[in-house]
């Protein structure tokens, strides 16, 4: 009986230690040998928005955080100034036509009459007209520019997004080409994975990929985009033209470079929102095709 029951127990604890030991092996596949990282982050391009013409903001047409499609009014700049500014290019633009008008009278009645009119006042009137054109050319461009910077006091959204940081109030005065708030592309939404070097030869453009963001348990969809051409070499210094700086010192520990990943989103669940900068999990699922990977050890 005691034999049977020293048995047991040695059968009981070689399957605890199975159990464990096939835990800490799977545990290995997942987080050392299989093409996933939960160092992921969301990112998303930023289109920084600024006045093309300088002015007063006279109106702020968005809020904080506010979604907008591409065209939206996002402020606007100082339109009454822009309007009297174009009404006086197109009173110079019709000043001018009345100029080269009676210009071109004079010019056509001198050459209908050249037995009476010197043929030197004759030039004098040809250039007079030719002049006049190219003032009318200056006038008329002049015009269009009036216009041109009368549209663009309604600075409206370049890309459909969500408007951030947006402090802007009406009567500020903004210089063109100053940044007045932050869009942030719609469109662009992707998930960066830093994947370990080691797991690299299991990834490929293309291959699905699941996407878990902190907290969140639902799957996001996507694939990979593309793999980072390079990453800049912290043990290695130096401009162009000089020599290089390599730090002498060498850690022992060799610890995997990691290699920015794209992933591409390409199905978001209805109740998960993506936002620039959340954390996130990547997995990759390699695609089998019948290639194998010759792994070597990390040293």
């Amino acid at each position: 009986m005691l034999h049977r029951q020293n048995i047991t127990r040695s059968l009981a604890t070689l399957i605890v230690l199975l159990v464990i030991l096939g835990g800490i092996y799977a545990l290995w596949l997942r987080y050392q040998v299989e093409p996933v990282t939960r160092d992921g982050k969301v990112r998303a391009d930023m289109v920084p928005i600024a006045a093309d013409v300088g002015g007063l903001v006279t109106e702020v047409k968005v809020v904080d955080n506010q979604a907008v499609a591409k065209g939206d009014v996002l402020f606007v700049i100082d339109r009454p100034r822009y309007r009297l500014a174009l009404e006086e290019a197109e009173a110079n633009v019709a000043s001018q036509e009345i100029a080269l008008a009676q210009a071109s009278r004079e010019d056509r009645r001198n050459h209908a009459m050249t037995e009476v009119i010197a043929g030197e006042q004759i030039e004098q009137g040809r250039a007079r007209v030719d002049e006049l054109r190219a003032k009318m050319g200056q006038a008329i461009a002049a015009r269009n520019l009036a216009r041109f910077n009368l549209e663009r006091t309604l600075v409206r959204a370049p890309v459909a997004g969500v408007v951030s940081n947006v402090s802007l109030q009406p009567g500020v005065y903004l210089t063109a080409g100053k940044p007045a708030l932050a869009l942030v592309y719609s469109k662009s939404m992707r998930v960066e994975g830093y994947f370990e070097e080691t797991k690299l030869p299991a990834i490929r453009v293309g291959d699905p990929a699941s996407i878990y963001l902190m907290g969140v348990a639902d799957e996001i969809q996507g694939h990979v985009q593309s793999i980072a051409g390079g990453v800049e070499d912290r043990e290695r210094m130096g401009a162009d033209g000089q020599l290089a700086n390599v730090n002498p010192s060498f850690t022992w520990v060799r610890l995997a470079q990691r290699i920015p990943v794209r992933i591409s989103v390409d199905k978001i669940p209805p109740q998960v929102r993506m936002i620039p900068g959340q954390t996130a999990t990547v997995v990759v699922h390699p695609r089998t095709d019948g290639r194998s990977i010759h792994r070597s050890l990390p040293w």
